[in-house]
């Protein structure tokens, strides 16, 4: 006599693979979202830098424009945009911020009197960005 699987057996099997599987894609999919989240706010963080640095070096005035609508945010020095990350199709992430530009002087300090807050947000993740008066950045 042979020993074979019954499709019952098969069923239970299945049964209890999928039970588990059902457990494991929400955490998974809140894994993502925090991964993408904490690389757009890295990114955002880079971005900032390379304005204030770009200030400086250049001895004139740099700004970082965010645009919510569409997630994107670009440096721009006179006329010329120096960088832009655009975050929604490439990270799937949107933005909220209390302010749409940050400027940075010649000095590489921040020109303007107000603080930014900028919330990089996908799924139920987020992230929050403080860009200071002097133009230092914080998470």
């Amino acid at each position: 006599m042979r020993r074979a699987t019954t499709l019952f057996e098969l069923l239970l099997v299945l049964a209890i693979l999928g039970i588990l599987g059902a457990m494991v894609v929400p955490s998974a999919a809140r894994l993502l979202d925090r991964i993408e989240v904490n690389g757009a706010a890295t990114e955002l963080s880079a971005l900032f830098a390379v304005a204030r640095h770009t200030a400086a070096f250049r001895s004139t005035r740099a700004a970082v424009h965010l645009d919510s609508a569409h997630a994107t945010a670009s440096i721009t020095v006179g006329l010329d945009t120096v960088r832009a990350v655009e975050l929604l199709h490439s990270r799937g992430v949107r933005l909220r911020a209390t302010r749409d530009s940050v400027a940075y002087g010649p000095t590489g300090l921040g020109f303007g009197a107000s603080t930014a807050t900028i919330i990089v947000e996908r799924g139920h993740e987020a992230e929050t960005l403080y860009v200071s008066r002097l133009g230092r950045v914080r998470r």
